[in-house]
Order: C-alpha cells, then sequence, then structure tokens
C-alpha cells in the first residue's frame, strides 16, 4: 500500500493536479469551461477533481454515498474564495433529488469500474445531463495490470503482483485471506472484481444506450502516473488499441467525452 491510500490531503492534491493538467486540456474544442458551466462529479469522494473548475468560477456539485469522505470535502473547500458555488451532498446517486437540475458537464475520474450494473447507471444518469452536455469518463480497464486495485494491499508482494486480481474468484480470495489477513480489505478487492469493466464491454453500453464518443484516447501510460510517479503519460499504440480484447490488458487508462444522441 502506497502512502497516498492512506493520506487523503495528498490524493486530493493529486486528483486536483491531474484534472488541471489533463482532464480540462481534454475537453478542449468540446466544451468551453466558464464561470456559467455547471459541473457534476458523481463518486466525487473528497471532490479533488472539483478544484480546477471551481478555481475557474464554475458552479460544481459533487455528490458521493460516503459521507466520511464528504465531510474532509467539506473541509478542504472550506476557505476556498468560491465555496458558494461548491455543493457536497452525501447520498446514493439512485436516490439524489436534485429537483430537475442538468449540468453541463458530468465527470467521474476512476468510479465507473466500482459501480455495480454499469448498463442501469449508464442509462439512468443521463437525466443529470443537459441536451449538449458532455460526459467525462476515464477508468482503468479491468484486465489492465493492476486493474484490480492490488496496489492498496498491504502486503507489498500482492500490492506489486500484475494480473493477480484475473485469478479465479475463489483463488484470488484464497490468496488474500491467506496473505493479506484483512477481510474488509479482502471484500473490497473482491467487489471490484465482481464490478470491473472492460473497454469492450464499456463501449457495447455506449452504444445500447445511444450514447456518441466525441472522443476517446487509450493510454498505454496513464496521465495519473505523472501526478503519482513522475511517469510522463504515453498513448497506446495504434495496432494495440485497435485489437478488442488485448488492448484491456496493455492500457492502463481509457479516457472518454461522451453525449447523447439527439
Amino acid at each position: 500500500m502506497q502512502e497516498r491510500h492512506q493520506n487523503k490531503e495528498q490524493y486530493f492534491a493529486e486528483q486536483g493536479a491531474t484534472t488541471e493538467k489533463y482532464v480540462i486540456p481534454y475537453l478542449s474544442g468540446l466544451l468551453e469551461i466558464t464561470p456559467q458551466t455547471e459541473v457534476l462529479e458523481i463518486g466525487c469522494a473528497e471532490a479533488g477533481n472539483l478544484m480546477p473548475f471551481l478555481n475557474k468560477g464554475c458552479k460544481c456539485t459533487g455528490i458521493d454515498i460516503s459521507c466520511g469522505r464528504i465531510e474532509l470535502a467539506k473541509e478542504y473547500y472550506n476557505a476556498h474564495p468560491n465555496r458558494q458555488n461548491l455543493e457536497l451532498i452525501c447520498e446514493d446517486i439512485y436516490k439524489i433529488d436534485l429537483k430537475g437540475k442538468r449540468f453541463d458537464l458530468i465527470i467521474m475520474r476512476d468510479v465507473i469500474e466500482h459501480i455495480p450494473n454499469q448498463e442501469r447507471f449508464m442509462h439512468y444518469v443521463q437525466k443529470f445531463l443537459k441536451p449538449e452536455g458532455k460526459f467525462f469518463l476515464a477508468f482503468p480497464p479491468w484486465q489492465n495490470p493492476f486493474g484490480g486495485h492490488q496496489q492498496i494491499c498491504q502486503n507489498k508482494l500482492l500490492s506489486k503482483l500484475p494480473w493477480l486480481h484475473l485469478l479465479p474468484a475463489g483463488m484470488y480470495r484464497f490468496i488474500l485471506n491467506r496473505i493479506e489477513k484483512n477481510p474488509r480489505r479482502t471484500e473490497a478487492l473482491m467487489e471490484i472484481k465482481e464490478t470491473g469493466i472492460s473497454i469492450d464491454r464499456f463501449e457495447r453500453i455506449l452504444k445500447k444506450e445511444k450514447y456518441t464518443v466525441d472522443k476517446r484516447t487509450l493510454f498505454f501510460i496513464n496521465p495519473n502516473y505523472q501526478t503519482k510517479f513522475g511517469i510522463k503519460p504515453r498513448e497506446q499504440s495504434k495496432l494495440v488499441a485497435a485489437i478488442p480484447g488485448l488492448r484491456n490488458f496493455f492500457t492502463t487508462a481509457a479516457y472518454y467525452v461522451i453525449s447523447k444522441k439527439p
């Protein structure tokens, strides 16, 4: 387990840094970010991704099911000069009542892979998007070397074993129970095994729910790795990116901007 997995302030800062340096520029030409832009982050945790938008004067809303993380977010933003433009809500996305409010931009970074029944979610979330709105998603494909998030393991060996999460469920659970010896973390990792999503399945969902893919980039080296490790991002090769199935094993991050078909 790395320090950032326990240091919430560091994680908060890293989220904001990656969004400012990579996510906002990625939206260039698709959506102009102005003080009038209304932004919703789903699964916001401490809402670090919203910092660059709030700095620009955007009207921001963050939703997360963890009340503890929302309370931390409120602490981090307490003294922000644009605090009045930020609403932080602890609630299940399926139970939230925003009174019909819709947004110019919805963002989700490293969240969709934690959500059960992504088909249901991608259908449901359309209600929060304005007709001309954009939806940015970034996620690690399930089959990539650390798509199971095993880097959160306390055991140093397990935290560094690529593709460990692709073992059969029973064998994976047995190894976690015998070596990690943390029932809560084992259950969290097994849940990720159940909800992990591939590029191919994600794109089938988009097609079924009639989303338009405005932009897609597959990364061999995740942009977030520059913030975390000082490693420069690198896009996936065109050859690997074109091969369904195979690309999931060697893509550490998939970036999408999508919108609803008229």
